[in-house]
């Protein structure tokens, strides 16, 4: 008997697959897992942005409870609170707190240590399946899926399968917990100056399901889609419309489209407070493209060498979100403010700007004047930019052009 069972693990088990063969399938069954991370945890258990039909949703439940053990209660509630703690020292999972190392590292301990507190639980992890299945097996007994797989792996295919287990248990908390959560965080480019560190790591991990656009979700949380660009690839948007396209998927929520601009409309009014709020990271988009780098080009063109120095070094952190520049960095950005007059007055139009809507608790009447009030004081500064800038923003629009 011990002879037919070595002869077996060493023989390929039961599909006798060849080494490219099993190479395919490993690379097919880890992006399962990861479609069932994003489209079903992510974006439609912890942020609602779409519906699954009954069977799909099941499908991924049975999935990850097999391939991960992650509950689908704990993955929601950590998620969340990441959210709402960003970049804080309740953040489970920061690496601007805890370090690069330690989030790349040892992300899934950071995960499974946040997932055991039930204050988090209690919070965060509403709104998720609590049915018998959820109660009695899948949150019962997790381990018990990962053990099913190992077997599983080891019938089918034979000695090869401890392999393909072992990449399997290794996938999410490498690419998830390790690179999403922390290289998400740290490394990368933004296309919107959020309030916490995330970044787009495009390309280097665009086979993790769209998971690599983090700066763009964290602009949108609540969208079904991550890209933003038109050459940025969201491979999870992709499934979610076959899925669409199969009656299988709902699509709730999806980023706002860019803003109307009427050349027509030159008064400020309650239609124009409602388009800039809603567009607001897009207008801080804008105000980076077509105020801030203008005045620096024309600034480094008279400057000297020192001078211009400086200035490119003060670059990116003219557009940054304030909270995320460093002590360092901030004396470097306020040598430059205090030697270029124009520089400093766009800088400071800018953070004016974000507080028309940092005040949205303020009635809608009060955050009329305050943006009518921000647009006659720019349009009075006699910087091009800045003028022709809020001459634009009067334009914006609800309404189709």
């Amino acid at each position: 008997m011990i002879e037919v069972v070595l002869e077996f693990l060493g023989g390929g088990g039961l599909t006798r697959l060849s080494a490219v063969e099993l190479l395919i399938l490993g690379l097919v069954l880890t992006q399962v897992t990861i479609a069932a991370v994003t489209i079903y945890l992510h974006r439609h258990q912890a942020h609602r942005a779409l519906g699954l039909h009954p069977v799909v949703s099941h499908f991924f439940r049975f999935w990850l409870w097999l391939t991960t053990g992650m509950v689908t209660r704990e993955w929601v509630a950590v998620h969340r609170k990441h959210h709402a703690k960003c970049e804080t020292r309740e953040d489970p999972h920061s690496p601007q707190v805890l370090g690069i190392r330690r989030v790349m590292w040892r992300g899934a301990e950071l995960y499974r240590r946040e997932a055991a507190r039930e204050q988090t639980l209690a919070h965060y992890g509403h709104l998720t399946p609590d049915d018998w299945l959820e109660r009695h097996l899948y949150a019962r007994f997790p381990a018990l899926g990962i053990a099913l797989l190992l077997v599983l792996d080891i019938v089918l295919f034979g000695a090869a399968g401890l392999v393909l287990w072992a990449v399997q248990m290794l996938w999410i908390p490498f690419w998830a917990a390790g690179i999403i959560n922390g290289v998400g965080h740290w490394w990368g480019y933004r296309n919107y100056e959020t309030r916490d560190a995330a970044r787009n790591i495009t390309p280097l991990a665009i086979f993790v399901g769209g998971e690599e656009l983090h700066s763009n979700h964290h602009a949108f949380p609540a969208s079904a889609r991550f890209s933003s660009k038109w050459w940025e690839f969201d491979l999870g948007w992709l499934y979610i419309r076959l899925l669409v396209l199969l009656g299988l998927a709902r699509i709730k929520k999806v980023a706002p489209r860019r803003p109307v601009i009427l050349d027509c409309k030159d008064t400020i009014d309650l239609d124009t407070v409602r388009a800039v709020v809603l567009s607001r990271m897009y207008v801080m988009a804008s105000y980076a493209r077509e105020v801030i780098r203008p005045v620096l080009r024309q600034e480094r063109r008279t400057a000297d060498d020192s001078c211009r120095r400086l200035l490119r070094r003060a670059r990116s952190l003219l557009t940054r979100e304030a909270a995320l520049i460093d002590t360092a960095a901030r004396g470097r950005l306020e040598r430059v403010l205090e030697r270029f007059g124009n520089l400093r007055t766009v800088y400071q139009y800018r953070q004016q700007l974000q507080s028309v809507w940092a005040r949205q608790a303020l009635s809608q009447e009060q955050l009329l004047q305050g943006l009518q009030e921000w647009c006659q004081q720019a349009e009075a500064t006699g910087i091009t930019a800045l003028q022709e800038f809020s001459r634009r923003l009067r334009g914006y629009s609800l309404q189709a052009a």
